[in-house]
């Protein structure tokens, strides 16, 4: 009994200082996306691009990114939209044809989902009389704002081969579910995203918004074809040396699903792929950190491994309110002594300070990126609920990784770029 104890005890610390170890290092690398120096500077329009959208069953948003896409500024005669009616039953492929787009029509049950349909693309691409530099991939749900190419077209010049755009929220108030995602979207593309290239890591592919150089996918090839691809490319892109650039000027604005099924389902499917990718890149990119001193490698490892990561905060949460709750009357009882002797520690005093600090400082970066307001505000309060939420999902995820159906989710939130801008 005593040897359990013991045992469950050494547990408990190794967790808690995991996460420890684990939030201060995130918290560290997130300093660096405070400060941001925009673009004085324009760049002259010069790498050509083909534009592609994914789409399944997509009839009642198809229209609205198509004209978004052609309404960007950017001269017209260097980009093309192609647009993928990826084994749809509906009008998808019609409307896209309706709204200007080049359609191709893709009918493979057996390889199913958004890897698949691209690579496909991909192939066509290659294979066109009119060559392109790179290749920009978007959503079908989404707008995309009107600097999106010149801001592409800055960072590849600058030698990227791959580079992300900041992913905003269409419809970031519709819920609460929709609030704590456009919450969590906002301080990633700030904290993590910014901060990253910021310190010559590589950023994080977001499944859209984001393009590829032509060469790149002719040297490397695409092969991503699991359930989260944008991760498959990115460990891929940085086991064979290469970085993905970060234009936070280069917005996309993205659906977010309505209701907590929808989103469980969306996030399920995200731990999925996550726990798949991990398990086949994660070894080999350690490999690369610690024989070529890569760190940008060992930083991409620790991301791959996000569905372990939400397991071991959502334990050490557990672990730290069972504790709490056991040891309340003895803290109250000690807190009062304090105020009496007047005797406040260091470390009291250090943690207090800290705690303040971690308060104000996400709504001082959604202030730096004017998405400070009332409603983002109480986003941050009911935050930690959705993000407790992330401990079963991520359970289920890695239990369930080997299962590669893909599920869709269902877009409804059809407005032009234009409305939108209005409304931020």
């Amino acid at each position: 009994m005593v040897a359990f104890k013991n045992i469950f005890q050494a547990l408990i610390l190794i967790i808690t200082n995991a996460v420890f170890v684990l939030s201060m290092y995130y918290l560290i690398i997130s300093l660096f996306g405070i400060i941001r120096r925009k673009h004085k500077e324009k760049v002259v329009p010069q790498k050509s691009f083909a534009l592609i959208v994914a789409a399944h069953n997509e009839e009642s948003v198809i229209k609205e990114v198509v004209n978004s896409l052609y309404n960007l500024d950017y001269p017209k005669d260097l980009y093309d939209v192609f647009v993928i009616a990826d084994n749809c039953t509906d009008n998808t492929a019609d409307v896209a044809e309706k709204a200007g787009a080049n359609v191709y029509r893709r009918y493979d049950k057996n390889k199913r989902g958004k890897g698949f349909a691209l690579e496909w693309m991909f192939n066509k691409i290659f294979k066109m009389d009119k060559k392109y530099d790179a290749v920009a991939i978007f959503d079908a749900d989404n707008l995309v704002a009107k600097d999106f190419l010149n801001e592409m077209n800055r960072e590849l010049l600058k030698g990227y081969k791959v580079v992300q755009g900041y992913l905003d929220s269409k419809n970031p108030f519709d819920t609460w579910i929709t609030a704590c995602y456009s919450a969590s979207f906002w301080t990633s593309n700030r904290m993590i995203q910014l901060a990253r290239n910021k310190l010559g890591l590589s950023n994080q592919l977001g499944g859209t918004g984001f393009c590829v150089e032509v060469e790149i996918l002719r040297e490397l090839g695409w092969g991503a074809t699991c359930l989260t691809e944008d991760l498959e490319f990115t460990c891929k892109l940085v086991l064979n040396g290469y970085k993905v650039g970060w234009a936070h000027e280069a917005v996309i604005y993205d659906e977010k699903p309505l209701t907590l099924a929808q989103s469980w389902n969306q996030r399920k499917r995200w731990m999925q792929g996550f726990a798949d990718v991990s398990s086949r890149y994660f070894f080999k990119l350690m490999k690369r950190a610690f024989t070529k001193f890569d760190f940008v490698a060992f930083d991409c490892a620790l991301y791959s491994i996000q569905p372990i990561m939400n397991i071991l905060i959502g334990l050490s949460t557990i672990i730290t309110v069972v504790s709490y709750c056991m040891s309340t009357p003895q803290f109250i009882t000690n807190a009062v002594n304090v105020i009496k002797n007047g005797n406040i520690s260091f470390t009291l005093a250090g943690v207090s300070v800290l705690s303040v600090l971690l308060i104000l400082y996400t709504p001082f970066l959604f202030y730096l990126d004017k998405k400070l307001n009332i409603k983002s505000i109480l986003s941050l309060i009911i935050l930690p609920v959705f993000t407790l939420t992330w401990f079963p999902i991520s359970i289920q995820g890695i239990l369930n990784k080997n299962d590669v159906e893909w599920s869709h989710t269902k877009h409804t939130r059809s407005m032009s770029i234009d409305e939108l801008e209005k409304v931020n």
